[in-house]
């Protein structure tokens, strides 16, 4: 290729990835093994040592994943990647290295509800606890941040509403605190939306939805933008004091820019043990490479879904910020101008049971807990993926009883809309 940055299309297709040198094959193959044979003893040691780069085992390193790792790096305009089993486990990881005992996250409350289970009680058996902003702008932030915060936590859009964070301005008083910005850029993709060039430090991605985009494998992702300072506040020990397993190895000092990195694959996924397989670090590659065409699709669907639904009679509300209307149409358009993403959430006028009755009667439309799929979904979260969570937390979540989410597929949208409406002459 010409010396120039390679444009968005090309990275998603070609990032990481070169011919087989042995067999010439031009697809990554898929390295199912679960080890490496070393060259020789200082070979090994090196490896061990962290002197050298290269395959040991592939719990912490494969050669199928690490073309998956600089893709996603390449694609976020972050420095270094880890792929890991699924999303869950990329916050899992990433915060394993930020937190010890009695620290906590400050995080904004419209997210997935897993994510708001995984902080607020699973977290909570490492001594980690989670600090809520009670509304979205940055000030709300800054209000819950104290001496133990060790990150702040949002996502570009948050799910299930869709609605556009203020990256900017959360990222300018993660600044102002000397924390790490976190940003789930699940929803977003770095096609539509890179949180590096608006402050993020770290990115994740649960790899298993749009990334992948196709419903068959799982996959998470932590992305370092090689942003931050680990040394300046004495906060960060994992990265800033001499690590005895590795002879005391300090790894902000050896490793900078890729520090953070490097610190979650040899002192998170090394021990705690979530590795991505081969095979589905393979389908998450071949998923990427058309990951533009893909989510150029979904968002001009999505839009024209919600245009539909704003107007049916059944409806009382629409949440999505690619409608001109919407809340949040100017954040989308200076932090998603290609568009406002797949998922969104509508009202039914209905309630509960309404909300029931409609995704009994889709037929086009699959009923199942996930999203970017290439098939349109939906699932009704109150019944559901938030069920766990009181009324008061689904509320804040987004997901009253009323709502309904919706992940829009890449099917005609003659005929995506077509379902929704027999469904809602059903209800």
């Amino acid at each position: 290729m010409s010396e120039t940055t390679p444009g968005f299309d090309t990275l998603a297709i070609h990032a990481g990835a070169k011919p087989d040198p042995t067999t010439g094959a031009r697809t990554t193959p898929i390295y199912q093994t679960t080890a490496f044979v070393f060259d020789d003893v200082d070979h090994a040691a090196a490896l061990f040592g962290l002197q050298a780069f290269g395959n040991i085992y592939t719990r912490i390193t494969n050669p199928t994943t690490a073309v998956l790792e600089e893709r996603v790096a390449a694609l976020e305009g972050g420095t270094a990647a880890l792929a890991l089993a699924s999303g869950h486990s990329a916050q899992l990881v990433a915060l394993h290295a930020l937190m010890t005992p009695g620290c906590n996250v400050v995080a904004s409350k419209r997210m997935y509800g897993g994510t708001i289970n995984q902080f607020s009680h699973s977290f909570k058996s490492f001594g980690w606890d989670v600090k809520w902003a009670e509304d979205l702008d940055a000030a709300s932030f800054a209000a819950q941040i104290d001496e133990n915060t060790r990150a702040v936590f949002i996502e570009s859009l948050a799910n299930p509403g869709g609605i556009v964070m203020d990256m900017d301005g959360i990222s300018a008083v993660a600044k102002e605190a000397g924390v790490p910005l976190i940003v789930d850029n699940t929803m977003a993709t770095p096609y539509l939306c890179q949180p590096i060039k608006h402050g993020a430090d770290i990115v994740l991605h649960s790899l298993t939805k749009f990334m992948g985009g196709h419903g068959n494998s799982m996959g998470g992702a932590i992305v370092d933008a090689g942003t931050f300072d680990w040394a300046a506040s004495g906060n960060y020990p994992m990265l800033t004091e001499p690590r005895p397993e590795y002879n005391g190895m300090v790894l902000h000092e050896t490793f900078g820019n890729i520090a953070f990195a490097i610190c979650c694959r040899v002192l998170g996924l090394r021990d705690l043990g979530p590795a991505i397989s081969p095979q589905n670090s393979f389908l998450l590659l071949t998923g990427i490479e058309t990951l533009a065409l893909r989510m150029q699709k979904h968002c001009d669907n999505a839009l024209q879904t919600a245009e539909f639904l704003s107007t049916h009679s059944a409806v009382s509300w629409v949440s999505y910020s690619g409608l001109t209307n919407d809340p949040f149409h100017q954040a989308q358009q200076k932090y998603c101008p290609k568009g406002a993403g797949a998922v969104f959430t509508f009202g039914l006028k209905g309630g509960y049971e309404a909300g029931i009755e409609l995704v009994k009667n889709l037929e086009l439309f699959s009923h199942l807990a996930n999203i970017g799929d290439t098939r349109s979904l939906v699932i009704h979260p109150a019944s559901t993926t938030h069920r766990q969570l009181t009324d008061e937390q689904k509320t804040a979540a987004g997901a009253g009883p009323d709502v309904v989410r919706l992940s829009i597929g890449i099917e005609n949208v003659e005929d995506i809309i077509g379902d929704l409406k027999q469904a809602l002459e059903k209800v």
